[in-house]
Formats: structure tokens, sequence, C-alpha cells
């Protein structure tokens, strides 16, 4: 029999629910694999052994009584350490929630749970999702499957490494300048970045609440619709939750198909800066979409070229608003309380000791953006640059129906390369952040290996808001055409562990 490990997410709920396999037998061989690699990748931060089998047997115990089943009923997943699950340890990688425990469910994991999807437990992450690498968590860096000394992208590499090294066949990210997508693209799995909006951010540990956007991460474009499915859908908690039917994107995915379609390619998207083995594998993909019956647009988006400049102005001035809340007082770490210190005191001693260095950064930088006589020339300057962004956007899409780039400008690279070099570490996210800027959905699905270095390659594709199943039916052609040409899932290349 194929190893349980290897099936695709609609697989294993398919056996599931035919009484082939038992969720806890799911449950079992992925938290054996856990046990197996994960100390040589560090993709959890906790694993929840218990809570999973226990979950795991309460849909046996559904199917036995004959209850209909969802379709991602038994299927593991990974979810990342930012969404708070009841009872279960969230420490958004930093030391300064190290031990706390949240009373609550975020709206995302009770969904999960109420679609009987089983939480193995929660992924490692750049502190409060400031990163493109996962070298910023306070609990060590994550390895990639591919190489083991290169970066599995950021913030959110814990759960596209569990994903590529087989821990689980789906996983949950975050996505603020590309979080999803670019681990994602260094993994060869699939991230989706849903509109803003469409996912809720209740119980999601802020970092940048205008840019912040939950969605799903798997191995094939039909898992992540359906784990889109689960999660997305209005929330009246979350009051920038778009109150407007789920797109269909398991629809979509299931007939994918360009033909017909306007395709654009932005001319800012590539250059200076990009690897030759990336731009290669991008233009192939070009020539697929063509094959496949799709009109290919060049665009001209010349405020793009602004976007990360934009972008680490608003994203680190809504970052000192947010953080503000860690003061060592109400939860999480307190340190220097020995009765002889301020509560002021107390508070600086415990951001010293509990935040990183990135996180420190952003936030003196956002402060500074935000701060009176600066206000206006920065943090203003940026917001209107971000609505030139979004109006490039709108014209864009007058002529084409999805947009597509590199994810990324290069593969995975090693593990402490830039970690001296912040702007170096921010240009990973320069072709994935004009789109959270806009608030538009965007895509990283596997096109291939770099030939330089043989790792893998994303393709984004970029949909208008609430277009989402857009995202979907261009994936799931090009996904197939991958599978018929070369005859497996990409992902079958990837080094074992």
């Amino acid at each position: 029999m194929t190893d349980i490990t290897k099936l695709t997410a609609a697989e294993t709920a398919a056996r599931i629910a035919s009484g082939a396999l038992t969720a806890v037998e799911v449950t079992e061989a992925h938290l054996a694999r856990i046990e197996a690699v994960d100390e040589k990748v560090h993709a959890f931060l906790h694993v929840d052994r218990e809570g999973a089998l226990a979950q795991a047997r309460a849909v046996d115990a559904k199917r036995e009584r004959g209850e209909e089943l969802g379709p991602l009923a038994g299927v593991p997943l990974a979810l990342k350490d930012i969404f708070t699950p009841e009872g279960i340890p969230t420490t958004v990688g930093s030391k300064i929630l190290e031990g706390w425990i949240p009373p609550y469910d975020a709206t995302l994991t009770r969904r999960l749970k109420d679609a009987d999807v089983v939480i193995l437990g929660k992924t490692n992450m750049d502190e409060f999702a400031m990163g493109s690498s996962t070298e910023n968590s306070a609990y060590g860096p994550t390895g990639n499957p591919w190489a083991l000394t290169r970066i599995p992208g950021g913030s959110g590499g814990g759960s596209s490494a569990a994903l590529a090294a087989y821990m689980a066949p789906l996983a949950i990210g975050t996505d603020t300048g590309g979080s999803i997508r670019q681990p994602a693209a260094v993994t060869g799995t699939v991230g989706v970045k849903p509109t803003y909006g469409a996912v809720s951010r209740y119980g999601m540990v802020a970092f940048s609440s205008s840019l912040d956007q939950g969605g799903p991460c798997a191995r094939t474009v039909l898992d992540a619709a359906l784990l889109h499915e689960v999660i997305a859908g209005h929330d009246p908690l979350d009051s920038t939750s778009i109150d407007a039917p789920v797109p269909a994107v398991v629809e979509a995915a299931r007939n994918g198909s360009v033909q017909g379609m306007r395709v654009g390619v932005v001319r800012q998207f590539r250059g200076e800066g990009y690897q030759a083995g990336v731009i290669q594998r991008f233009d192939e993909s070009v020539a697929l979409l063509k094959e496949l019956g799709a009109e290919i647009v060049e665009l001209d988006c010349p405020s793009f070229d602004l976007a990360l400049s934009a972008y680490y102005l608003i994203a680190p001035s809504e970052c000192s608003s947010n953080l503000a809340r860690f003061d060592g007082l109400r939860y999480g770490r307190r340190s220097g309380d020995d009765g002889t210190r301020s509560a002021e005191d107390v508070t600086a001693l415990t951001r010293a000791e509990g935040f990183g260095p990135e996180v420190k950064r952003r936030i003196m930088l956002g402060t500074y953006a935000l701060s009176s006589g600066y206000y206006d020339a920065y943090y203003g300057s940026a917001q209107k640059v971000r609505t030139l962004i979004t109006r490039d956007f709108e014209k864009a899409f007058e002529q084409v129906d999805v947009i597509v780039s590199p994810t990324t400008p290069t593969t995975a690279f090693p593990i402490g390369e830039r970690a001296d070099d912040p702007m170096a570490m921010y240009l990973a996210d320069l072709c994935t952040i004009p789109t959270n800027l806009a608030g538009n959905a965007a895509m990283s699905l596997p096109c291939g290996l770099a030939p330089e270095d043989g790792l893998p390659v994303g393709l984004q594709i970029i949909a208008p808001a609430m277009q989402d199943d857009r995202l979907y039916k261009v994936g799931a052609a090009v996904e197939a055409a991958f599978v018929e040409k070369w005859g497996h899932p990409l992902l079958e290349e990837a080094p074992s562990l």
C-alpha cells in the first residue's frame, strides 16, 4: 500500500470516508513521521499527540455511527504558531509569549475543528511573522527538506517544511508580505493568500492588521482549495471580515482551464537580482500557459517598483502599534519583577529580553515613521504609494483575468547567508508584497527546479479581490500540465530525509 503520508489530503479523506483507512491510522502515521524526521527539520514547535489522536478517534466514531463526514474529515494539519487553539501553547515564535496557553480558539481553529480536521501541532515561524526565512524564530531555524542547510522560506517556514517533509498533508500559514507564497515557492508546495478579509483574523496574533491574512498550504491545488473552503467565510468577530459568499474554489480546482483567458506578465517582475534559473522556469510556464490556450498580455505597472519601500514603512508602523500590548504585565513573559522596580522598568526589561533583533528593528522603524514631524513624510507617503499600487492593479485587471510572475527572485538561500543583511532579506518578498498592499488574492505553485541548483521554483498567480476561484482554475490547469509533461508530481523529486 502507498505510504499513508504520501497521499494527498483529498485521497486521505476519501479513504477514511470509505473505511479503507481509519483517522487514527492516518494520524499515527503522521505522528510517526514527525518523530522520525523533525529532529532534522525542526518544523514543529509543539506536537499535540494526545489531542490529535482524540480528534481522530472522534472522526472514526462518527463514521461508525453512519454520520456523513466532511471533505477533509480525519486529515491531519500543521497549524502555524500564530493562531490560538484553546489549551495549546502559542508563542508566535517569540520568547515574550513563551509558555502562554490561550483560553480560546481562533475562528480559523474553530472552523478546522468543526470540519473534523486533525490538528497535529504548532509550526515554527519567524518571530511575530517578521522575516523571510524562519531564521528569526526565538526557538531556532527550520531547515528546507530539499536541502537542510537552506531556508524553508518565511515567516511560515515551519508549515511549508512540514508539507515538503510529508509530516502533514495540509498546513495553515499567514501572509503579510508573502509569508505563505514565498515558503511554498522554495519548498515546492502550494500556498494561497486569499483576498484580504476572506479568512477571519480573530485569534490570529496581529503583526500588521491591514496586511495580515491567513490562508491554506498544501501539496496540490485541489487540497489547497478544499482547505480554503473550510477556513474562509464571514466572521462577525472580525471587523475586517468580508460579508460575502466564498468563491467556488473547489469547483474551480476540479475544472482547471486557461482556455481563452487573458494572462498578464508585468514588466516590473523581472530584471536585476533575479536568478537565471528562476526566470528560465517562469518563461517556460508562460509558454505553457500559451500552449494551454491563454492569451499572454504584457503589462506595465510602474508603481510596483515602490512597493518594497512602502511596505517597509506601513508594516513596521502597524507592528509598533500592535506589539505595544506585550508589556510583561498582563500575560506572557515578565522580567525584573523583584519588587524594587517600577512597572515601566519591568516592561522595558521584558521587551528587551523577550523581543528578538528583527522585531526590535521593525518596532523602532515603525515608531519613528509614526512620530510627530515624520508621519506625513513617511507613513503618509507610503499610504499614497499603496493607493497607486492598487490603481495599477485595477488598470491591469481591466486588460487581463490574472497576472503571473515568479514568486521569489531566487531559490532557497543558505541559512545564515542574509542574516546580517536585512535589505537582502527583504528583497525575497519583491514579487509578493504588491498583492498584500492591494488586498488581492494570490497563489504560488511549483513550476520546476532551477537548473543551477536543483531547487524548487514557484509560479505566482494573482487574481482580483474576491475572484479567488481564478487562482485555482489557472493553478489546476498548470499543475495538470506539469504532471502530464513530466509524469509525476514535482514533489516526488524532493530528497529523502
